[in-house]
């Protein structure tokens, strides 16, 4: 005997009551996720990962050389039968000449004489965090100019002095009477010489 398809069609039939019941129910998830939703993002918001620091992050400065620690190309004379004297160090200032953030040392040193203005030199000093002793890397006045160094100072990246030295080689050298203000910068790759606060390039290498 064939039974009625009529109660199974029956159950797959929707009446208005079932159609107010779906949509009571869409209703009710979506004030659901609305409620969530802001939950879930503060927890993003406030559990996000710390931001790792700066590969990048700028080194600490490296102290001024100390002077005293360098050796000088300046070789003294000695006395028949004695041994030479190291370079005395008269004057030595500190400051930023590269603008790497780290100061340099700029010495003034000469050989010991008994008398008279002896020739001086000007070095240029720098070192790093692994060495402490510093290393000579300019030669800002030569000895061999028979000049001696006055008022020696650093201002806004620049060396500054006064060369003092003889017109002739009759004026005494007790009494030097030729006086120069100089400046030493650096420029690009090198120290240039000229007069204090004279533009980038102007002076002597």
């Amino acid at each position: 005997m064939q039974h009625s398809v009529e109660p199974e069609l029956a159950h797959t039939r929707t009446t208005p009551l079932h159609w107010l019941a779906v949509a009571a129910a869409l209703c009710a998830v979506i004030s659901l996720s609305s409620v969530f939703q802001p939950g879930e993002a503060d927890a993003t918001t406030h559990h996000a990962p710390a931001a790792a620091p700066s590969a990048h992050a700028p080194a600490r400065p490296v102290p001024a050389p100390d002077a005293a620690l360098a050796t000088y190309p300046l070789t003294c004379p000695a006395p028949p039968g004695e041994k030479a004297e190291p370079p005395t160090l008269a004057s030595h200032v500190a400051g930023d000449l590269d603008g790497d953030g780290s100061p340099e040392t700029v010495a003034l040193v000469h050989c010991a004489a008994g008398s008279g203005n002896p020739p001086e030199g000007l070095y240029v000093l720098t070192r790093t965090a692994a060495k402490k002793k510093p290393r000579v890397v300019a030669t800002l006045l030569d000895p061999t100019e028979q000049r001696t160094v006055k008022g020696l100072t650093i201002h806004r990246g620049e060396v500054r002095a006064s060369l003092l030295g003889y017109s002739s080689l009759d004026v005494p050298r007790c009494c030097p009477d030729v006086h120069q203000s100089t400046a030493w910068a650096w420029h690009g790759n090198r120290f240039t010489r000229g007069s204090p606060g004279a533009a980038a390039g102007d002076g002597l290498a």
